[in-house]
């Protein structure tokens, strides 16, 4: 998934907490609110808050489908309310390649026939 479609995406599927999101998807998402973070709080402080704000709820939702998308349980997001160690397991989970649950297909995947 390309930047553009990976923004696209996180807009588009602004609350949705149901499916999956691909590496790409989710590490382009974070690398464009980290961006645009920088930018508008060095333009103002409460501009950055109300971007940060603003960019919560597809965060999360985008955190949720990522981690379904490696494996685990969505309730692994939780431990980002832990300091520095649960944020740095949160980065590895979030950071492992897809698994093919049985029942289970992804988008853009297709199950193999017999």
């Amino acid at each position: 998934m390309s930047f553009g479609q990976a923004i696209s995406s996180g807009f588009r599927n602004y609350a949705v907490f149901t499916g999956r999101a691909s590496r790409s998807e989710y590490w382009w998402w974070v690398l464009f609110v980290v961006l645009v973070g920088l930018a508008t709080g060095a333009i103002w402080d409460g501009l950055g808050t109300a971007w940060n704000i603003a960019v919560l709820l597809p965060s999360l939702g985008l955190g949720v489908r990522r981690l379904r998308d490696a494996g685990y349980h969505w309730g692994w997001i939780f431990l980002s309310l832990v300091p520095i160690v649960g944020s740095i397991v949160l980065i590895v989970f979030l950071t492992q390649p897809s698994k093919f649950v049985e029942n289970d297909v992804p988008q853009g995947r297709v199950e193999p026939e017999l």
